[in-house]
């Protein structure tokens, strides 16, 4: 589990394909300290397990599964990607709950100055927006935000100038995917509603009358 505030950049060093699947090793920009191989690590959002870890250098399989979902398969050697380790019991929770497994991705189609943040407007899959709401949170490359507006097809959110500096977010450029992470909670609830909301085909007119909104 992660909280969605990035601890600090890292740069890929390798990207190694094995059949459908991959072997990604990266430099920490940070003090890796106390991290230990099993641990977890979110790179740009995706939790992946640390197997081999020297300094501040470690190396992470990435599953055909993640390349599919995620940003991770288009890496290259100087790619910068965010960072953050797996939250402990007893640390802070300042972004929101994140998982670290990604729901797919988004299309960054603008990015506009609004004072001293920056107003980012992303595009994406209407099955990913149902679970973004205003106001709500949204994970991007790990990174935990506040939904401004959503559309059928998009989203708004804005980034101050610390986020800017501090992650991804404020190097990529028009065009450019980001993984997304909806809401948790969200896609829980619709799990443990599902079985007790009618489907479409079983909204009839005698449903309608034994709810008593045809007489």
């Amino acid at each position: 589990m992660f909280t969605g505030l990035i601890e600090g950049l890292g740069r890929v060093e390798g990207l190694i394909f094995k059949g459908p699947d991959a072997i990604v090793g990266l430099r920490a920009e940070f003090d890796l300290s106390g991290t230990l191989a099993g641990d977890s690590i979110a790179v740009s959002g995706s939790c992946l397990t640390v197997t081999i870890i020297e300094g501040d250098r470690f190396s992470a399989d990435v599953s055909a599964e993640t390349l599919s979902k995620t940003n991770l398969g288009g890496l290259k050697p100087g790619s910068v990607v965010n960072l953050e380790r797996a939250l402990r019991l007893g640390d802070r929770l300042g972004g929101h709950l994140v998982s670290g497994h990604v729901d797919g991705q988004a299309r960054l189609i603008s990015k506009t100055r609004t004072g001293g943040s920056i107003r980012l407007r992303y595009q994406t899959d209407p099955a990913l927006t149902r679970y973004i709401i205003p106001k709500g949170s949204v994970a991007l490359d790990g990174v935990s935000l506040t939904v401004n507006e959503v559309g059928r097809d998009y989203f708004m959110v804005n980034i101050i100038p610390h986020t800017a500096d501090k992650t991804t977010l404020g190097l990529n450029k028009p065009g450019e995917m980001v993984n997304i992470e909806t809401d948790l909670i969200g896609k829980y609830v619709e799990k443990l509603l599902g079985p007790h909301s009618p489907r479409k085909n079983d909204i009839t007119r005698e449903f309608l009358s034994e709810h008593g909104f045809l007489e």
